[in-house]
């Protein structure tokens, strides 16, 4: 689009002074035409906005509907808590965080509290100051010998095909800034991911960056890979929440050959993930492969990712835990919510358990099994603001990742066409033209501050519920409206009563 601004619009421009000099009439047009020459060029030179390097002038078709003009768009377009699968309003505090801005909002909430369905926390009246320091978790049991010490918060699966080359450069350069890990995704280990920041090598059931010639596990190439100093941890991927029991998909617009390359595929093919594993089919065999991806790392610390479905399955693989003594250093647990992966609607919409079911399920399991104090519990499915991060915390979760409010960090705009190569900000396309609008240099100072703006509203929640620390987050620091219906029940039975009695 900044190609054909710059030929179209040199050629209009130079074609309309000339058809107004000679009719010596309709100046006003050619102006006009000039001064929206000028506005597209430092447009396409700025770094602040990828929509407005892309699209030089139309691009602001957005801004006046979005927020040169709020009223046009809260009565004819989107209410501050309309929007899906993120309300506006939560799409505005992660831009304003990533910006290093202000996050306040006025005129209190906007949301319709209904005070049977509020969630909310319990502040307290002696209230804490809040920390300053941002929260470590150790990941790592016995059974590894390189343990590492994470961030709380950090970047969930994203491959490399499914962002760009820069999408990718600008995270990872964030998470070393911020000092927190960059989730590779299941497309392997790019060279976008060497920017010094700490990796978390996913292998899904493709095992992209370490299959031989048939698309089998191949450990020389795990080994070798796996040495990589920056790669801190290693998660086998056998399922996500946005299409659980289905392989991931990478069109064929987006295999580049430098990505079929990084891959070992054959570049413009559409790329299709086995729905399953081959190197393992059963709990057993799942250990035994953490086992021998731990021995090959060196002793990184390895685990496994997965959205809940048939429980008894998971529960089948806590029991070998204990017969086999073989112990993964961390469970993702992935919500039907859903990511940013492409799906059929039918597994978005249908297929496995919600996020708050399955934390609860996955942490009570482990300790049925006494198990919980060898393996760290990972919470990913629409965590995105810091009452996400305490409430996953308050289920079980040790730590959370988070996809989607990294890519509003890089500028997404939830257009929708992640799996279209049309993304319009650069973030989820191969496309060079649209790329070129994404800024390396500002985009990773966004991902650096949404990250520690986030933590450090977790620490201001916490010292508000009067907590000191993140040991002490639990369900009791959380109400619900069924409580306030107990209370009615208790103040007021003869009120609550009569209400019933007139529904």
């Amino acid at each position: 689009m900044r190609d054909m601004f710059f030929k179209w619009g040199t050629v209009l421009v130079i074609a309309t002074w000339i058809v107004a000099l000679l009719i010596k009439s309709y100046y006003w047009i050619p102006v006009l035409l000039t001064c929206l020459y000028l506005v597209g060029i430092y447009n396409t030179a700025q770094t602040k906005h990828a929509i407005l390097r892309n699209f030089p002038v139309l691009g602001y078709f957005r801004y006046f509907f979005e927020g040169i003009s709020p009223e046009m768009q809260q009565y004819f377009i989107e209410r501050e808590t309309d929007g899906k699968p993120f309300p506006r309003h939560q799409r505005s505090a992660a831009y304003r965080r990533a910006k290093n801005l202000s996050d306040t909002v006025a005129f209190g909430t906007q949301l319709e509290v209904n005070h049977r369905k509020y969630e909310g926390i319990k502040h307290s009246i002696y209230a804490k100051t809040p920390m300053e320091d941002l929260p470590k978790v150790l990941v790592g049991n016995e059974q590894c010998s390189q343990p590492y010490v994470a961030s709380l918060f950090n970047i969930s699966a994203m491959s490399f095909g499914s962002l760009s080359d820069r999408a990718q450069i600008s995270l990872n350069r964030g998470a070393k800034k911020g000092q927190f890990f960059h989730n590779t995704g299941e497309g392997g280990i790019s060279p976008y991911h060497m920017e010094g920041g700490d990796l978390c090598w996913q292998i899904g059931t493709g095992y992209f960056g370490c299959r031989d010639d048939k698309g089998n596990f191949s450990p020389e190439l795990f080994a070798e890979k796996s040495k990589i100093e920056s790669v801190k941890m290693i998660e086998i991927k056998l399922s996500q929440g946005a299409k659980p029991g289905h392989g991931g998909v990478l069109p064929g617009v987006k295999n580049t050959p430098e990505i079929a390359r990084i891959r070992h595929v054959t570049p413009g093919m559409t790329i299709i993930s086995p729905p399953g594993h081959s190197a393992f089919s059963d709990a057993a065999g799942l250990l035994k492969f953490i086992q021998q991806l731990r021995e090959l790392s060196q002793g990184k610390p390895v685990g496994f990712k997965l959205c809940i479905g048939d429980t008894k399955e998971f529960e089948d693989i806590c029991e070998q835990m204990n017969v086999l003594q073989i112990f993964p250093d961390f469970i993702t647990v992935d919500g039907a919510e859903g990511g940013t992966g492409a799906a059929p609607p039918e597994f978005s919409d249908g297929v496995g358990m919600p996020l708050e079911p399955a934390l609860i399920f996955v942490n009570n399991t482990l300790k049925n099994y006494n198990l919980r104090e060898k393996v760290r519990i990972i919470a990913s499915g629409k965590v995105l603001t810091s009452l996400d991060i305490l409430r996953a915390i308050a289920m079980g979760a040790d730590m959370c990742n988070n996809a989607r409010g990294f890519m509003f960090a890089l500028g997404c705009i939830q257009a929708l066409r992640c799996n279209t190569n049309a993304c319009p900000t650069g973030v989820a396309t191969q496309d060079k033209m649209l790329i070129k609008g994404l800024d390396v240099t500002d985009k990773s100072e966004r991902v650096y501050h949404f990250h520690k703006n986030t933590l450090l509203t977790c620490n201001e929640l916490i010292a508000a519920a009067g907590r000191s620390s993140y040991e002490e987050v639990d369900a009791s620091m959380f109400m619900r409206g069924d409580e306030f219906e107990h209370l009615s029940d208790i103040y007021f039975p003869d009120v609550l009563a009569n209400v019933r009695n007139k529904k």
